[in-house]
């Protein structure tokens, strides 16, 4: 399952929820709770953190947060529907490498960094 952050767009979640992903928007559900608050939801049952938030990437590596998923997406509203392909692409192919992970998405990279036990 996928956590979105109130951060991430509608077009976004629509898209994910087309080809068959699950996921639970926070904007939709629970807006307004804090990033702590968020992080606690992703861990029962484990969900993967979608945002566009540098933030996440902070508790990770500043504040030692484990036992977390992150993907975060970096991109111009230009490039929506390009972010949106290599989305699907890694959702779908690299899905187990994404688990434990701090994974970015641009539209020319993609870096999954193990979460450090």
């Amino acid at each position: 399952m996928i956590l979105a952050d109130e951060n991430i767009d509608h077009q976004i979640i629509g898209y994910l929820r087309t080809k068959g992903f699950e996921v639970f928007s926070i904007y939709e559900n629970l807006r307004g709770i804090s990033d702590e608050e968020i992080i606690e939801i992703s861990k029962k049952p484990r969900k993967i953190i979608l945002t566009e938030d540098k933030d996440f990437g902070e508790w990770v590596y500043s504040h030692n947060e484990k036992n977390i998923s992150v993907i975060l997406l970096r991109y111009d509203f230009s490039e929506t529907q390009h972010i949106l392909q290599i989305l699907d692409k890694v959702l779908n192919d690299r899905v187990s490498d994404l688990w434990g992970s701090f994974t970015t998405i641009s539209p020319n990279k993609i870096r999954i960094r193990k979460i450090i036990e």
